[in-house]
């Protein structure tokens, strides 16, 4: 399994590849101003590189939200979206977070549910417990 990291800042070209490779080829967002602003963002390592991604952003509250879940193609179905997505979970609880929702597009919806998102009337949220 690899070595999952909180708030490891991960750098500008680390992000790019990653991104592109989980995003087929599609350009990363500036991820210097998002990161600082973040509750926390998490990184899985697999021999010193990154290979999985998730960013918890929020709202200077008790809401906060998964975002950026990315992991590389050549290592998906592995677990380690999961592991990523429990543990900002678990940072975001410890961080104060009270709420933590997610958007998503319809083919994650198995995926999201298994990591404990429940729909809501205000969309798919879980209730972090405090």
């Amino acid at each position: 399994m690899p070595e999952l990291r909180i708030d490891p800042f991960p750098s500008d070209e680390e992000l790019a590849v990653l991104w592109a490779a989980a995003r087929d080829g599609a350009e990363a967002p500036d991820f210097t101003r998002v990161l600082p602003r973040s509750l926390a963002h998490l990184g899985a390592y697999h021999d010193n590189r990154l290979i999985g991604f998730v960013n918890v952003a929020w709202d200077g509250g008790i809401h906060a939200f998964i975002l950026d879940t990315s992991v590389h193609p050549d290592l998906r179905r592995q677990g380690i979206a999961t592991q990523l997505v429990m543990e900002a979970t678990r940072v975001a609880r410890e961080r104060g977070a009270q709420w933590l929702h997610v958007d998503f597009e319809p083919h994650l919806r198995g995926f999201y549910r298994a990591c404990g998102f429940r729909p809501t009337e205000a969309g798919l949220i879980r209730l972090v417990e405090v």
